[in-house]
């Protein structure tokens, strides 16, 4: 048995739509061949994480009782009743796309998680590439009049006073920033003050870490 046909086969048995006549053939096509058993297992494991994927997001995006309960019956009711039952186009599309249902996965876990992080955290961070001479009085970060600093300068929950210099970009998240007369901003400043604004940022600024990792 070709390699080809091994593949269209094991969709076919994954779908419960292979007769039972060619199941023997392709499990001993399998035995022989590492890279079709490979496929064979990964197409397995996709269909399993699909659904573990399914509900994490339930989790995450804290639903009601009453919603949970309802997206449990509509995933209870795309389950195949008798395991050679043909599964319902829903599931098939899942792990014949494992790449496409990962991202849009991702994309709500972290939407759900940013969100929730959104409500929730009021505590003030700083973080910066050179913070020493930063003077943090209460919710206040200052950079002191004829101090520069050099790199990024980020406050979360908080207020930047900037009368000095700073070599970078200042971003303020669900806060404000006061730039005096004697101040100077090299790269760029923006507030952060909307959710979708906040989650873009974190998202970038993710994958800009990744990136240049």
């Amino acid at each position: 048995m070709e390699c080809k046909v091994a593949i269209v086969k094991i969709h076919h048995y994954l779908d419960g739509e292979l007769p039972r006549e060619e199941i023997t053939p392709l499990q001993v096509h399998m035995n022989a061949c590492p890279a079709c058993r490979t496929r064979f297992e990964q197409l397995e494991k996709t269909d399993a994480a699909a659904f573990v994927a399914l509900e994490t997001v339930k989790l995450t995006a804290n639903f009601d009782a009453a919603a949970s309960q309802q997206l449990k019956e509509r995933i209870m009711s795309q389950l195949p009743k008798q395991k050679k039952k043909e599964r319902s186009s829903f599931v098939r599309f899942l792990y014949r796309y494992p790449g496409i249902t990962a991202a849009a996965v991702f994309l709500l876990v972290m939407m759900g998680s940013f969100f929730a992080s959104w409500e929730e955290d009021s505590k003030m961070i700083v973080s910066g590439e050179d913070l020493q001479h930063v003077v943090i009085d209460g919710n206040t970060v200052i950079v002191p009049a004829g101090v520069q600093i050099t790199g990024n300068l980020t406050v979360e929950n908080g207020k930047v006073e900037v009368q000095g210099s700073v070599d970078g970009d200042v971003t303020v998240i669900d806060g404000s920033m006061v730039l005096a007369s004697t101040g100077h901003i090299a790269g760029q400043s923006r507030t952060i003050d909307q959710a979708l604004d906040w989650f873009w940022y974190k998202v970038t600024s993710t994958f800009g870490v990744v990136v240049s990792k």
